[in-house]
């Protein structure tokens, strides 16, 4: 290169430095802010939504098994039922209980009206007693009262006219009025009835009165038209 070359590129070059520290500095221009997210408000909805964090009912998967309070409820309600049954049943053995008790204070006092008039008799009026008597006994037809009827009319009554016999039954007295008399059983609609029973028999194959005292099981039974006996045992 000549030596003119070398100056004239020399210049060119001072030129070009000038250029550039004449040209001003670009300033820093400061970045807008981004303007800030806004964040929606939660609403009443998804709050009342929220899940609780019930570390009871959680299981380890999370999903798939039932709750402890799902698992509850069946079990609460089987408690209910059980305890509404324990009252019905308690109830209905207290209704049997009262009724068992009452069952036993009317039977005793039909039992010892009954046994008088049942076990008593006088040849001179058979009919009009054995009618009375089969009034105290239930039913008619298969049940005690048939069995009173074919007794006394194939066996008690012909007897009794032709020995002209005559039976006075009363209820024995343990100590003043108190009879000789006891409930052995009793249910609502049935009872058994132990009773000591003086008998006094005339006739003529005896000479003179003679007294029995004999032990009667009668069974009572509760019918539309209150207590009756249904059945008459010797012991």
């Amino acid at each position: 290169m000549t030596k003119t070359s070398m100056t004239a590129a020399a210049r060119a070059a001072a030129k070009r430095a000038e250029r550039v520290r004449g040209a001003p500095t670009p300033t820093a221009r400061p970045t807008d802010p981004e303007p800030a997210k806004e964040v929606p408000a939660e609403t009443p909805a998804e709050a009342s939504v929220a899940p609780e964090d019930d570390g009871a009912d959680a299981t380890p998967t999370g999903r798939g098994r039932p709750t402890l309070r799902a698992l509850a409820l069946p079990a609460l309600l089987l408690v209910l039922v059980a305890a509404l049954v324990a009252t019905a049943v308690l109830g209905l053995r207290y209704r049997d209980g009262v009724r068992a008790e009452e069952a036993r204070r009317e039977a005793l006092a039909a039992a010892r009206k009954a046994a008088p008039v049942v076990l008593s008799y006088d040849y001179r009026h058979l009919d009009r007693d054995f009618a009375a008597a089969r009034d105290r006994l239930t039913g008619d037809f298969g049940d005690f009262g048939d069995e009173y009827r074919r007794t006394t009319s194939k066996a008690v009554g012909p007897a009794a006219k032709k020995y002209h016999g005559v039976v006075k039954a009363a209820v024995a007295q343990v100590s003043g009025d108190a009879p000789a008399a006891s409930v052995k059983s009793a249910s609502a609609d049935r009872a058994v009835v132990i009773l000591f029973v003086n008998q006094t028999t005339r006739s003529t194959r005896i000479s003179g009165p003679r007294v029995d005292l004999n032990r009667v099981r009668m069974t009572m039974s509760r019918t539309s038209d209150g207590w009756k006996v249904s059945g008459v045992d010797a012991l």
